[in-house]
């Protein structure tokens, strides 16, 4: 590895939680000098519209990108659940690392759970997929979009402007701010979102050196559950106009894939589900997996909904 790196990273505190962490990580494994550069994406700055009507997840990570093609950087540290399932060419999932917990948090300021709330309580969230299934929940209640990042949606929600918000534990509990979750949602309820809780190292994909290094600090069983988690989205077309949740556990040599659609526009309509387990131990079956997961969906009418996306 380079005596000196720079991580490409957005100016959010929690995205520079997540490139110190791994500026840490490389340091501590490598010994290498490591500067971050910190950037705004247009995913920052577009914040009166919700994400699925100005060009989804990928606007969090052009930018970053952008600065590892001219060479400004050598790698960027993202949230996976932020990163297009197909990347563009030229770039590079080189890590993975350990899981934080991957669960969605019911954060309020005077309930403790989302069957507190009263009828018409309003609740922020700014995804589809929290958006149906808080509907499946209790379509007695009222989602308002929640743009901003963590900070900016926590004083929205401390200003009374929602009853409630609903966001990632992991990015709560990486900053400290874990004693503000009420209850969470355990995936029975709530299935979380493609890669959530994971931190994902991309690089330009000709860096092959740097590729095989950071390629040492991937969490298997984290890099398995996600790629199987991925490839049920990029089997079906997956996008922040499609409300899709897929999350895969282990329970021994086996990964358990629970997948859930709902339909775009209509937000009480009937919830697609469905769950595949299988012995996985190669990124061929982790994908494969995944497929299997998307084909069931299919079969219980995913294409009705995915037209409406």
């Amino acid at each position: 590895m380079a005596e000196s790196i720079v991580i490409a990273t957005r100016e959010s505190r929690l995205a520079l939680w997540q490139a110190e962490h791994v500026r840490d990580l490389l340091t501590q494994r490598f010994g290498a000098r490591v500067d971050l550069l910190g950037m705004t994406t247009r995913g920052d700055q577009i914040l009166d519209r919700t994400l699925s009507k100005v060009g989804g997840k990928g606007l969090f990570v052009k930018e970053l990108e952008t600065a590892l093609e001219e060479g400004r950087a050598h790698l960027a540290v993202h949230s996976l659940k932020d990163v297009p399932m197909d990347l563009p060419e030229g770039f590079a999932l080189a890590a993975v690392l350990d899981r934080e917990d991957p669960r969605d948090a019911f954060v309020s300021p005077r309930y403790e759970r989302l069957s507190d709330l009263p009828q018409g309580a309003k609740v922020g969230t700014s995804s589809l997929r929290r958006w149906v299934q808080l509907g499946a929940l209790r379509p007695d209640r009222w989602s308002e979009p929640l743009r901003g990042n963590l900070d900016t949606r926590l004083r929205k929600l401390d200003e009374g402007q929602y009853d409630a918000i609903v966001l990632a534990a992991a990015g709560l509990k990486r900053l400290g701010l874990g004693e503000r979750i009420r209850s969470v949602f355990e995936p029975g309820d709530m299935l979380p979102c493609a890669g959530q809780g994971a931190l994902g190292i991309e690089v330009r994909a000709d860096n092959r050196s740097l590729l095989d290094q950071l390629g040492t600090m991937t969490h298997r069983p984290t890099w398995l559950a996600v790629q199987a988690e991925r490839a049920v989205s990029r089997a079906l077309g997956g996008s922040c106009s499609m409300p899709l949740a897929v999350h895969g556990s282990w329970r021994g040599d086996k990964l358990w894939l629970r997948a859930v659609l709902g339909h775009p526009t209509q937000p009480l309509a009937a919830l697609l589900r469905t769950e595949v387990e299988e012995a996985v131990q190669t990124d061929a079956q982790a994908r494969a997996l995944g497929e299997r997961a998307a084909q069931a969906l299919r079969s219980h009418g995913a294409a009705g909904y995915l037209a409406e996306s």
